[in-house]
């Protein structure tokens, strides 16, 4: 996770009491969702990161922003927002069930179920298989070694 709106938007999601600040309880509860979360508690998260405005719909526009952070820049002779713009309807075609434009948590959520590789469809905001597990083989290190302390 590099990208700054992603970062905010993460942080958001673990600051339930929208205090400015991670408290411990909110902390643990963010770590249990990264390490332990059922497909169910990643989904309400993804979702609501995507969300920017909290409105309960991933709109066009929030899509664009996301997709046109997280891809690739490639020199290229085309107007990169073009193939942005196309990408966002091929989207929306691919995730909106109810065809209304924007995507609902019910849309995202039939979509996601189907193919679970969309669940980070606008940008990483879980941690990586590998990252996990490196975190969890530090943290979850023998007892016995900390006796010294």
């Amino acid at each position: 996770m590099t990208d700054d709106m992603i970062m905010d938007r993460v942080y958001r999601s673990f600051d339930k009491d929208n205090d400015g600040c991670v408290n411990v309880s909110e902390w643990i509860c963010g770590l249990s969702l990264f390490l332990r979360g059922t497909l169910e508690e990643k989904m309400k998260y993804c979702f609501e990161v995507f969300d920017f405005n909290g409105d309960g719909f991933i709109s066009k526009e929030e899509m664009f922003h996301m997709l046109k952070n997280s891809l690739l820049k490639q020199p290229s002779e085309e107007d990169p927002d073009e193939g942005i713009k196309d990408l966002v309807e091929i989207t929306l075609k691919k995730m909106d069930h109810d065809h209304d434009g924007k995507l609902s948590f019910s849309d995202y959520e039939q979509a996601v179920r189907e193919e679970t590789l969309l669940l980070e469809a606008f940008g990483p905001c879980l941690p990586d298989p590998k990252s996990q597990m490196e975190f969890e083989a530090h943290i979850f290190k023998d007892p016995n070694e900390f006796n010294d302390v």
